[in-house]
């Protein structure tokens, strides 16, 4: 019969002060991991919710809607750069630019826009930002608009 052998302690209490620390953290990171990617799968079922509504809004108005996949990369839950701020000076500024006979320098003109010319960007406004649809309603109402690109 032979006699058993206790276990000798090879490490010594630093070294597993090592080990509990690191799994303590490995813990932590896939805590904080898991918590990220709740709420981007939360945020990204809002962005589907909305993207869906803003088809539906293209749709009834007559017109084939964007991919809703590239309607949710670029405009998210929030709407994007179009409600950062869609009353803001300089964004009026630049819708403005964009109404033009497209020279640029002293050639550059405004020109009569097609009626039809902001009728997304409002759909955007009234799906994402409700709430800045009124002032920039006004906006569109004040411009000179007429049917001259056709169907």
């Amino acid at each position: 019969m032979s006699t058993p052998v206790e276990p000798v302690e090879t490490q010594g209490k630093g070294e597993r002060t090592v080990i509990y620390v690191a799994v303590v953290v490995i813990i932590v990171v896939a805590v904080v991991v898991a918590l990220f990617v709740f709420e981007s799968n939360r945020e990204s079922r809002q962005a589907e919710e909305k993207a869906d509504e803003l088809i539906a809004a293209i749709e009834d108005a007559g017109r084939d809607a964007p991919d809703r996949d590239q309607i949710v990369r670029v405009l998210g839950t929030d709407g994007g750069a179009t409600c950062e701020n869609p009353n803001d000076a300089l964004t009026r500024a630049v819708l403005l630019a964009q109404l033009a006979n497209g020279a640029s320098g002293p050639g550059a003109r405004p020109v009569i826009a097609d009626s039809r010319v902001v009728q997304g960007q409002l759909l955007i406004i009234e799906v994402y930002c409700p709430d800045e649809l009124e002032e920039f309603q006004q906006f569109v109402d004040d411009l000179e608009t007429d049917d001259v690109a056709g169907e």
